[in-house]
């Protein structure tokens, strides 16, 4: 396999081989996450990126509170051009937290005060408007710092990252499954950023935007976990089995 295909999409086309092989069959149950991340030696945002990418495809299907199931022993014969996964929402995250926390510490150096002040409207604004209109404004947030460091290949780079959010199929697919979760602005870790960014701290930038974007990488994790959804099944489980037997008694 070329070195230039995507980690996440090596992975699900070990997964989809194996089971076009008869290694899994229709119904059978994977490995748990843990034991295909340990298996193939890569993280958690990676392995999770192979395992909805092979949802999309339909040859799997996570069931809540039971693991991960075949559901087609084939990949389809004419996929849709939307099975193009391009790039993964982790994967944007892990190289936003790079650019980016880059970005914030050049910025420091050079950001003007009408800058700043833009900053806090934005901030404003995240708190305030509803979903979509809240997005639109941490993308200029994140974009107004990119331009405070002058330099025009950051600009274009981190702007290209957030376009990746709506052109990638399968960042999208995430990114809904967040959304649906209660992915929003995190409005305090923002306000960090912009505290270190009023300092003129560059280190002080750096670490708080890489911040930020790694508990974005942890909120991703945690809303497309099936091990959640589990948890929170067993407990309304649980809750409802007492009342049953309250009302018996």
């Amino acid at each position: 396999m070329s070195d230039n295909v995507k980690l996440y999409r090596k992975i699900a086309d070990s997964v989809a081989d194996d089971i076009e092989a008869g290694r899994y069959r229709l119904g059978d149950r994977l490995p748990t996450e843990r034991e295909l991340a340990e298996q193939f030696g890569v993280s958690r945002p990676t392995l999770r990126e192979a395992m909805i990418a092979l949802e999309m495809l339909g040859m799997i299907e996570a069931r809540h509170g039971l693991g991960i199931y075949v559901t087609a022993t084939t990949r389809p014969l004419a996929p849709s051009p939307e099975i193009d996964f391009e790039i993964g929402a982790f994967e944007l995250i892990e190289a936003r937290r790079l650019f980016e926390g880059e970005a914030a510490a050049l910025a420091a150096t050079s950001i003007t005060d009408d800058q700043i002040a833009a900053l806090e409207g934005l901030l404003t604004r995240m708190h305030e408007e509803e979903e979509i209109r809240g997005e639109d404004a941490d993308r200029e947030f994140h974009l107004t710092i990119a331009r405070a460091t002058g330099n025009g290949a950051i600009i274009a780079t981190i702007e290209t990252l957030w376009d990746w959010r709506n052109r990638s199929p399968l960042a999208r697919n995430i990114l809904a499954r967040a959304r649906g979760m209660g992915l929003e602005p995190r409005i305090a870790e923002h306000r960090r950023v912009v505290d270190a960014l009023k300092a003129r701290d560059p280190a002080a930038a750096r670490q708080a935007m890489r911040d930020h974007l790694e508990r974005v990488i942890d909120h991703l994790l945690h809303a497309t976990e099936t091990e959640a959804v589990q948890r929170a099944q067993e407990e309304t489980n649980a809750r409802r089995s007492a009342l049953a037997k309250r009302v018996a008694i």
